[in-house]
C-alpha cells in the first residue's frame, strides 16, 4: 500500500489509499458531520491492519463532503448538507424521532447525487467497465453519522451500481417512507452491517433501533451490533467489518 493521497472521482475530492497493483474491489466510506474529509482515514489504516496482504487488492477511498463548516467556527469540518443542530438536539431531547426520521433533509438529493457520481467513477475504475445501476459491484459501501445516512439514502436511490457490503457506523433514518419502499428490491444481495452505541447522546440508540427494525421488516440480510459507548466506532464493529470485507475478498477468487 502508498501513503494516502488526494484524488477526484466524479464529483468529489477524496482521500485514497491505493495498492501498488489494479485493485479488485473498492470501499467507500463517508465522514460524519463535522468532521474533516481525512476523518474515517483511520478506520481504513485499522481495516489494512487487520486485512494483512489482502490489503493490497483494495482501493479505500474516504469522500470529503462538498460543505465547509469554516464559518461556524470548524475550519476543516465538512457536511454532507447543512444541518441545524440546535433543532436535531430539541427533537432528540423531546425523543421526537418520528420526525427526524420524515424528513428529507435539504440537501441531502444533491449529496446522493454527488456520491453517486463517485461511486460510478470508482466502480469503473476497479471493474474496469461500466457496471449498470441496480448491478452487483466489487464494492464496500459505508459511513458514520451522517454519512451513513448519506451512504444508505445512496443505496437505495442513487443511480449506482448495488454494493455487496453497505456499513452504518452511528447512523439512523431519514427519509423513512421512501427508504421502506426502497429497501427490498435495493438491499436484495446486499449484506448490511449496523452498529451503535447505547449511549449515543447525538443519535440515540432508540432512534437506530427504527433503522434496525426496518432492515429486519425489509427482508435485509442485516446485522446489528449494539456496543456500550457514545457516538464512535467501536473496535469490534472494525474487526466485523473487516472480516466482511475479507469474505468478499474470498468471493472474488471463485
Amino acid at each position: 500500500m502508498i501513503s494516502p493521497e488526494k484524488v477526484r472521482f466524479g464529483d468529489l475530492d477524496s482521500y485514497v489509499v491505493a495498492p501498488r497493483s489494479r485493485p479488485e474491489l473498492a470501499v467507500v466510506l463517508c465522514h460524519g458531520y463535522g468532521a474533516p474529509g481525512h476523518d474515517l482515514l483511520g478506520v481504513a489504516m485499522e481495516w489494512i491492519e487487520c486485512l494483512g496482504s489482502d490489503a493490497s487488492r483494495i482501493l479505500f477511498v474516504c469522500p470529503i463532503a462538498p460543505h465547509s463548516l469554516a464559518e461556524f467556527g470548524m475550519p476543516q469540518g465538512r457536511a454532507w448538507w447543512p444541518l441545524n443542530m440546535a433543532a436535531l438536539m430539541d427533537m432528540v431531547q423531546a425523543k421526537r424521532f418520528d420526525e427526524l426520521h420524515q424528513k428529507e433533509p435539504p440537501g441531502i438529493v444533491e449529496a446522493r447525487e454527488a456520491l453517486s457520481s463517485l461511486i460510478r467513477a470508482v466502480v469503473r475504475e476497479v471493474a474496469r467497465k461500466e457496471i449498470p445501476s441496480g448491478e452487483k459491484a466489487p464494492l464496500a459501501l459505508g459511513g458514520f453519522s451522517q454519512g451513513a445516512m448519506l451512504s444508505m439514502e445512496t443505496t437505495l436511490r442513487g443511480d449506482i451500481p448495488k454494493p455487496q457490503l453497505l456499513m452504518q457506523f452511528s447512523g439512523t433514518v431519514v427519509c423513512e417512507s421512501q427508504w421502506k419502499a426502497a429497501m427490498p428490491d435495493h438491499l436484495a444481495g446486499v449484506q448490511v452491517y449496523q452498529a451503535h452505541g447505547t449511549q449515543d447522546p447525538i443519535l440515540p440508540f432508540e432512534s437506530a433501533k427504527r433503522l434496525r427494525d426496518l432492515l429486519k421488516e425489509s427482508g435485509a440480510d442485516a446485522r446489528f451490533h449494539e456496543f456500550l459507548g457514545p457516538h464512535t466506532i467501536d473496535s469490534q464493529s472494525i474487526n466485523d467489518t473487516a472480516d466482511a470485507i475479507k469474505d468478499l475478498l474470498d468471493q472474488l477468487e471463485i
